[in-house]
């Protein structure tokens, strides 16, 4: 395979990942809570990126300087302690065709922080961009009622929008971070584990031996906090090359992830999918959308 079809294939292997997620997130939330979610699969996630590393020779990419350790120690608070830990509850309190594409808007989110944190600016249409998509937020949160303004479960709908925040405090502060990305997600996993473990333990329990809240943790952590973050990273390597076909077509395939994920949660999640979700999540691709063109002119 040439280096394109490959960065294709790896590609599209991240996107299907992505578009499984939100189906996993609600099954398995119906056999364990929010925390002791997120502590099975960061426990399968932070065990798999060090087998990653291990296999591929990068053992050595542990090896950092103590500013750099608190730096990712740091990055492990945001992610995954802070983000996962509200991801989940959002899952746990809407519909998984609501909080999937309401937690899409990160990109969105990205783009208004990057403005007191990074000294960017906004030009029109990355304005109209961000219009466009809450505009999608909204048609979704009140099932196309707007002129009500009636939220179905306000707290998910406003935990499932703070997501975005913290995820995209974690980017920006990846930004500063200068170690191997692997390496530094595994890092923000280990050191993620003792505060998850420790808010289980005292908000919670530890989790029930269930078969299939445990199969399901065991596959968010593979393939959701583990998988699809180095093969994503692999195609964007790949498209990077001479021949690779550039990382732009790559990132678009980002776009179809939602599409493909109302699929998936129709047909193993039992969720009816209403006109109002198309609608408003083809608003937020929309947005995304027009937000990637502005920024690029």
């Amino acid at each position: 395979m040439t280096a394109r079809q490959k960065a294709l294939a790896f590609g599209l292997g991240t996107v299907l990942i992505w578009s499984t997620v939100a189906t996993a997130f609600k099954i398995t939330l119906s056999h364990m809570d929010p925390l002791q979610l997120l502590l099975c699969a960061s426990t399968v996630s932070v065990t798999l990126l060090g087998i990653i590393l291990a296999v591929q020779g990068r053992l050595d990419k542990l090896s950092m300087s103590a500013r750099e350790y608190a730096y990712c120690a740091l990055l492990g608070v945001l992610n995954p302690f802070l983000y996962y830990a509200v991801l989940f509850k959002a899952y746990d309190l809407l519909p998984a065709q609501e909080a999937q594409p309401l937690n899409f808007t990160w990109a969105i989110t990205l783009s208004l922080l990057s403005v007191p944190l990074l000294g960017q600016r906004l030009n029109k249409g990355e304005l109209a961009a961000i219009l466009v998509s809450y505009l999608g937020v909204l048609i979704i949160s009140t099932h196309g009622d707007l002129t009500s303004l009636q939220f179905t479960n306000g707290e998910g709908v406003a935990l499932a929008l703070v997501s975005t925040v913290i995820w995209a405090l974690y980017w920006i502060g990846n930004t500063r971070n200068q170690c191997d990305p692997v390496a530094g997600l595994f890092f923000n996993f280990l050191f993620g584990l003792p505060l998850i473990l420790g808010a289980t333990l005292f908000f919670s329990e530890l989790p029930p031996l269930n078969a299939h809240g445990l199969l399901g943790a065991l596959y968010i952590g593979l393939f959701e906090m583990g998988i699809s973050f180095v093969f994503w990273l692999t195609a964007l390597r790949l498209a990077a090359q001479p021949q690779g076909g550039g990382t732009a077509r790559i990132a678009n395939l980002i776009f179809l992830s939602p599409f493909l994920s109302l699929f998936f949660i129709s047909r193993f999640a039992g969720e009816t999918i209403r006109t109002a979700t198309f609608v408003g999540l083809a608003f937020i691709v929309a947005g995304n959308m027009l937000m990637q063109r502005a920024g690029k002119r």
